[in-house]
């Protein structure tokens, strides 16, 4: 009897071990997307891709004032948390 409780405790403790291993994984990868860490500045190809619009039709909210941009050099970049506040102000109540 003595036998199957050390395996029963073997076997419970590797279980154990490898939930905590998986526990720690997804811990490590919150915020992440698969592992890669979420851009926050993106072009506007990427954030006429985020909003579901077209490159021309994010270059009019730009020019109308209605997106902020970033700008670095001669780039311009969108802030993803102006696009989702943008998406948030745009919502019809």
């Amino acid at each position: 009897m003595a036998s199957n409780t050390i395996n029963l405790e073997t076997i419970m403790d590797a279980i154990s071990e490898l939930v905590a291993g998986k526990v720690a994984e997804r811990l490590a990868g919150s915020g992440r997307d698969g592992g890669k860490i979420r851009k926050r500045l993106l072009t506007v190809e990427d954030a006429a891709v985020y909003l579901g619009r077209t490159k021309e039709a994010v270059q009019h909210l730009i020019a109308a004032g209605k997106l902020p941009t970033v700008k670095s050099d001669r780039r311009v970049f969108l802030d993803i948390h102006d696009l989702d506040q943008w998406i948030d102000q745009s919502k019809c109540q």
